[in-house]
């Protein structure tokens, strides 16, 4: 936890923005893996770790922000939880922790909640993602369970997006701290990124790096030799000289606070002249968002910016041709970038998405979402502020599937060279992806040290695991 002072104040912050209002905040339950007793490892909401920054299942709290009331609802442990979990403060002492008002019994939420609704008050909550908040909250307000999430707030949505897309100084620091384990989870993926290495073998050392840093990864590993495929979980090849390694991997803070980096490495540690070509293009779309954004930048113009680096890089190397700002237009880049150039990262890897992508992402001055390939899956469109905390990651990748359906359908066939894109089906996939924090006066990558980017870079880090610690599964 931060402070307790922390927790007060967003609570205050969060009661000025709403005013005269009914606050439900429902936390996380140990959820089962295959029967009552035998529990995922447990996360607590996000938005309840925000508030009130307690960190165990089993709680609720609102926030009554008429009467400036907050109230934590809350079980003392039996005898039979210390027996297997140990000793746990008790209510009242989780509830000072965090700075609340008042405990009562878990079993008192359902009259407080009858009484408000009896009263003709209205009860803001956030649109739950877990099947038993969605009963837990259908109990409490009398709906039916489909009727919940079209029911959740949009006013609080947006106060409490308004108040977690700037990150406080504790947050930053927080997050600052960590990234040096996401550092340690990239590099140990170059070194190992040698023929006959198993994508298991590299997902395994990257997950341990993560858990040395005293949590856990932020998201499903992606750790592929096919990363042409966005989202690759299966790791089930071995790595041959020649093809390249994509690692997209992140890790959450013992505070819940991810980073989220991407590199590509080529087995066997060197670069050849066609990968190189595609590497630094992608690189220099990266650099290119990173030296341009800053406070007053819509994200959505960064996210053109890296296309449009795209589109010139391909043209240099024969895959795309035409003018570059109609080939922009007609969305032609969405072929080799199919997604966004980034997201808000905080507590969650997809900051808020539980909110819903257009509510975190998008506002009155960003207009709808678009509906091109790759600009329409861009997830932050809005104008950066200092605080923000983004992702940056371009791509190009050749996916065979995508490019024959362009093709047949002669999509963008002014701006494609389908002739040529042929020899690439088997290329794969290159992203590179670092956490920007927007500053007063522009932007910086942060961590203490810059995961390896250059083409020099990456394979100097690569070839150390042959020359230098190459039982570095073992270490």
């Amino acid at each position: 936890m931060f402070s307790t002072i922390t927790y007060v104040r967003r609570r205050q912050r969060l009661a000025d923005l709403m005013p005269d209002s009914l606050l439900l905040f429902i936390g996380n339950e140990n959820s089962p893996f295959n029967y009552p007793s035998n529990e995922y490892r447990f996360r607590q909401d996000s938005t309840f770790l925000y508030l009130f920054g307690l960190d165990t299942p089993g709680l609720a709290a609102i926030i009554d922000t008429a009467s400036g009331l907050s109230t934590l609802f809350a079980d003392d442990v039996t005898m039979d939880d210390i027996v297997w979990t140990g000793p746990m403060p008790s209510a009242d002492d989780r509830a000072k922790l965090a700075g609340i008002d008042r405990a009562l019994p878990s079993k008192s939420l359902d009259d407080v909640v009858a009484r408000a609704l009896a009263s003709g008050r209205k009860v803001h909550f956030v649109p739950p993602y877990r099947g038993e908040t969605i009963v837990r909250l259908a109990d409490l307000l009398g709906l039916k369970s489909a009727q919940v999430v079209q029911n959740a707030s949009e006013s609080l949505i947006r106060a409490l997006v308004s108040l977690r897309i700037v990150k406080e100084q504790c947050e930053i620091d927080e997050m600052e701290r960590h990234m040096a384990f996401g550092y340690n989870m990239h590099t140990a993926a170059m070194r190992l990124a040698h023929e006959g290495v198993s994508e298991t073998d590299i997902m395994a050392r990257v997950d341990y790096e993560a858990l040395r840093g005293g949590g856990v990864v932020s998201f499903p590993i992606i750790c592929t030799v096919n990363g042409e495929t966005l989202h690759n979980h299966g790791y089930i090849h071995d790595l041959t000289n020649g093809k390249l390694l994509l690692v997209d991997a992140g890790c959450e803070s013992p505070n819940h606070y991810a980073t989220d980096h991407t590199r590509t490495t080529p087995v066997g540690g060197r670069f050849s002249n066609r990968q190189r070509e595609i590497y630094e293009i992608v690189l220099a779309a990266n650099d290119a968002v990173a030296k341009n954004a800053a406070p007053g930048v819509f994200y959505r113009d960064m996210h053109q910016l890296a296309c449009r680096t795209i589109i010139e890089g391909l043209k240099a190397v024969g895959i795309m041709t035409g003018d570059t700002d109609e080939a922009l237009q007609a969305g032609a880049a969405g072929l080799f970038m199919p997604h966004g150039i980034g997201h808000n990262l905080g507590l969650d890897c997809h900051d808020m998405e539980n909110y819903g992508e257009n509510l975190v992402g998008y506002d009155e001055e960003t207009g709808p979402r678009s509906s091109q390939l790759g600009l329409g899956s861009l997830r932050m469109a809005k104008r950066l502020v200092a605080g923000n905390v983004v992702t940056d990651e371009p791509g190009i990748y050749f996916i065979p599937e995508l490019i024959d359906r362009w093709k047949a359908a002669g999509h963008c066939a002014d701006f494609i060279n389908f002739r040529r894109l042929e020899s690439y089906k088997d290329f794969g996939g290159i992203r590179i992806e670092d956490d920007l924090l927007i500053t007063p006066d522009g932007c910086r990558i942060m961590g203490e040290k810059r995961i390896p980017a250059t083409p020099a870079e990456v394979e100097a880090e690569a070839l150390k695991g042959r020359t230098e610690d190459r039982d570095i599964l073992t270490q």
